[in-house]
């Protein structure tokens, strides 16, 4: 699998830094609202990368964050009358509903 290197600028076949072992952290939505489908998207890429390293037999380890405190989050939760956690626990279940 040849990967864009935008320190280099150029495609180059992928090589793990560890033999066998891949990881991969991958920034996620910011939750302070449902799901629309540039999300979905996100979501079915990387998970078809996953799949692919684990098919290789690579050791894989998979992250992928959810940022929960940010001006659109504190907003919301003030128009809603909630707090960020409330805000940002319910859209972080309804990601995961979703994406099931």
């Amino acid at each position: 699998m040849k990967i864009y290197n935008t320190l280099t600028r150029e495609k180059e076949e992928f090589r793990p830094i560890n033999k066998d072992k891949v990881g991969m952290y991958v920034c996620g939505i910011t939750v302070y609202d449902r799901c629309h489908i540039g999300h979905a998207r996100s979501t079915v890429i990387f998970d078809i990368i996953f799949r692919y390293f684990q098919n290789k037999g690579y050791d894989i380890t998979y992250v992928r964050n959810f940022t929960d405190v940010d001006d659109k989050i504190i907003n919301r939760a003030n128009d809603e009358g909630k707090t960020c956690g409330e805000v940002a626990d319910a859209n972080i279940a309804a990601f995961h509903e979703d994406m099931d």
